[in-house]
């Protein structure tokens, strides 16, 4: 189905495939029988039960990950909320395709398909201060690159994002879908000042947009940016796919948070791979029921603390699927 309206968005998210339970439950059978005591691996043997639910078999994998970035602009930077100018968005998009960035290393470094997307970056989203940041269309049209763009192939799939101000769209979102203050961080590094506009356009944005932000998409549209709306798109796209899916940053929670308030349980076949140093991460992955795998300190974005986790899910699923059982290593079971 091809995605030309909010109402195709809301058709996708009414058909969403469910958990293999009778895979679940061969895996939970495969990992009481592994040759370690029950236990032993902690989270890694949650994570690979998960990961054999949304694959089907008892015996997950995890040896052709995606990593896909999305880039876009936004007219909210007009307000002075970042400390970067909206052209390093292209510049880093530049960067990705030379390899340059952290986010080249650590695909290398996990085996991970690597692919960017930039969505209109001389047209910025519109200043959601002053009018809606996108049309239907406009937001239609992102969400439709987004979910074509995951690769049905692949064994796990990672969002991550460039975009000046998109901390800002990120925090604006989620005090749409939550409430309350507090969500805006210092995103690239701004001062007292620069946070202080931060929360400016977000409280202008909010005004604004009152009367429609009841509705999760309508805060997608008048609030979000093309790469979040994308960056959504291909968690749904990954999920229809049946394609696992972990959570990077601030900015990729927020976009993942506006399925799971259009459709809860959208994101049951997330995990959330860190949580960042921007202070409001940990609050949103709260929000959403998702505990992280890792906790570093990192702010970059780019899907770098997610596709770290990727080792961390390849390491789960190599020793689930690839250990003996005390049958096959004749060891007594105890």
């Amino acid at each position: 189905m091809s995605i030309r309206s909010l109402a195709d968005i809301r058709a996708q998210l009414a058909t969403l495939p469910a958990l293999d339970q009778a895979a679940i439950a061969a895996a939970e059978a495969r990992n009481g029988q592994l040759t370690k005591p029950p236990g032993a691996l902690g989270r890694l043997e949650t994570v690979a039960i998960w990961m054999g639910g949304w694959q089907g078999t008892d015996k997950p994998r995890a040896a052709r990950p995606q990593i896909a970035i999305f880039a876009g602009n936004h007219g909210v930077t007009a307000r002075g909320v970042s400390a970067f100018p909206a052209e390093v968005t292209v510049q880093m998009v530049a960067n990705f395709a030379h390899g340059g960035a952290a986010i080249n290393q650590l695909a290398r470094t996990f085996g991970a398909k690597l692919d960017v997307h930039a969505l209109d970056l001389d047209r910025p989203t519109a200043d959601f201060t002053e009018a809606p940041a996108m049309t239907e269309d406009e937001v239609a049209a992102a969400f439709a690159k987004g979910m074509a763009a995951v690769d049905p192939e692949a064994d796990l799939f990672v969002a991550g994002e460039m975009g000046i101000g998109n901390t800002t769209v990120a925090a604006a979102i989620a005090a749409a879908l939550y409430g309350g203050s507090g969500w805006a961080g210092r995103g690239t590094g701004v001062d007292d000042a620069g946070l202080a506009r931060k929360e400016a356009a977000i409280a202008a944005g909010l005004a604004r947009h009152k009367d429609a932000l009841s509705d999760p998409l309508q805060v997608l549209r008048c609030l979000g940016g093309r790469e979040i709306a994308a960056m959504a798109g291909a968690i749904l796209g990954a999920r229809l796919a049946r394609v696992p899916v972990i959570l990077d940053g601030f900015i990729a929670t927020a976009a993942a948070a506006v399925l799971d308030r259009a459709a809860p349980g959208a994101l049951d076949h997330c995990i959330a791979g860190h949580v960042s140093a921007e202070g409001a991460h940990a609050r949103l992955l709260d929000k959403l029921g998702k505990e992280p795998l890792l906790s570093l300190g990192l702010r970059l974005g780019e899907g770098s603390g997610a596709a770290l986790a990727i080792g961390v899910v390849q390491g789960a699923v190599a020793c689930h699927s690839g250990m003996a059982t005390f049958a096959e290593a004749g060891v007594a079971a105890g």
